[in-house]
């Protein structure tokens, strides 16, 4: 498995391909909720794939975000959950965010995976609260815990 930034429209299409698979198909998030302005190799996010040797299996983001860096749109394909993919993506936005200088992130975090934050540094800083029709809690990390 390796993660990469996404480079081309044809990546970008296989990362919203994963999300329609996760978010609109599986979680039922309504589809014109899902795709927004950051969603373009143009716009101000980074976005990253995991392969699975040529297959793409996991995506996520990340931009700038009163002052943090905001990760998102983090999900993996339901044949791949539970071999640590989500370290994987979680890791690689931390990384590109502190190279561009941030040191603090946040994220909604679903509240069935508050737990597998946790586990890698992030703190529950919020009540729970609705975010298309599901239970998240914002999450925050220093960055300089990690790097």
């Amino acid at each position: 498995m390796k993660a990469i930034r996404i480079q081309s429209e044809e990546q970008l299409k296989q990362a919203f391909e994963i999300r329609k698979t996760v978010f609109i198909d599986e979680q039922g998030t309504p589809e014109d909720e899902e795709y927004d302005a950051f969603d373009s190799l143009h716009a101000e996010a980074e976005h990253i794939l995991i392969l699975d040797g040529e297959r793409a299996v996991g995506t996520g983001r990340w931009r700038i975000h009163d002052g943090y860096g905001k990760l998102e749109r983090i999900c993996i394909l339901p044949s791949h959950r539970k071999q640590g993919i989500g370290n994987k993506i979680v890791h690689k936005l931390e990384d590109l965010a502190a190279k561009q200088g941030i040191t603090n992130v946040k994220l909604h975090g679903q509240v069935q995976a508050e737990t597998f934050y946790h586990k890698l540094g992030y703190k529950t800083v919020s009540d729970v609260f609705m975010e298309d029709g599901i239970p998240h809690i914002l999450m925050k990390k220093a960055l300089s815990e990690t790097f």
